[in-house]
Parts: structure tokens; sequence; C-alpha cells
């Protein structure tokens, strides 16, 4: 088996990852899992995907993730290795569809409108 590449996103998080035979190492921006993402949710967001194929000792796992915050970029890299779980074996995805692990949530900011403080605030009215 060669490297598998896929990409993932979330808000304007984008994760690419690369999947190869290993021994369950994880690394991220060339640090640890557990120095990228040092909340336990956020961990079990990213393991999510290789848990649920059995599959957390059998890959070695290489993330580039840039943009957005902390937990998009999480939720990009589950994207993107469901995806490349998907591609490894076609029986993953009855698994990661109907946790919804392969969908991409297609929720982002709304932009900020001329004449208004934010997107939908507006500035206080004075009647008098």
């Amino acid at each position: 088996m060669e490297v598998i590449h896929k990409i993932g996103r979330r808000k304007t998080a984008v994760a690419r990852v690369y999947v190869s035979k290993g021994k369950g190492n994880i690394i991220v921006n060339k640090k640890n899992l557990n120095t990228y993402f040092p909340t336990a949710t956020l961990q079990y967001k990213v393991n999510q995907p290789l848990a649920l194929t059995n599959n957390e000792d059998n890959f070695d796992v290489k993330v580039n993730v840039f943009g957005g915050g902390i937990t998009g970029q999480a939720e990009a890299v589950r994207l993107a290795l469901s995806r490349a779980m998907c591609e490894l074996d076609e029986e993953n995805r009855s698994i990661l569809k109907p946790e919804g692990l392969l969908t991409r949530d297609p929720r982002m900011v709304e932009r900020k409108k001329f004449g208004q403080k934010k997107a939908r605030k507006k500035f206080q009215f004075s009647k008098r």
C-alpha cells in the first residue's frame, strides 16, 4: 500500500492527510497529536474515524492543517481521515456514514454587511 492523500475542510480550516502503513503515530504540523490538540475532546474527534474502523494501530498519519481555529482544524482532520478510511476499504463507509463523519459541514461565518455593526446586528437606532 502506498500513501493515501485526502483533504478535509471545516469553516476556513483545511487539512491534508497522508495515511501510510505503520504503528499508529499521528503527526500534526510536525508535532505529536497530543501536543497540537491538547484537550481530550479534540483528540477524540481526530481519532474517531480510526477508532470506529478499528485501525488505530495499523496506520501512521501525517497531517498538514492550516486556517481557522483549533476546533475547526480538528474537525477538518476528522473529515479527511474518514475519507481516507473509505478509500482503504469500502465497507468502512457503512460504519462512518451513519455517524455523520463523511458529511462536509457547510456552515460558514456570514459576512459583515455595510451600514451594519456585524452580519445581522444593526447600529443602535435613536428615535429622538
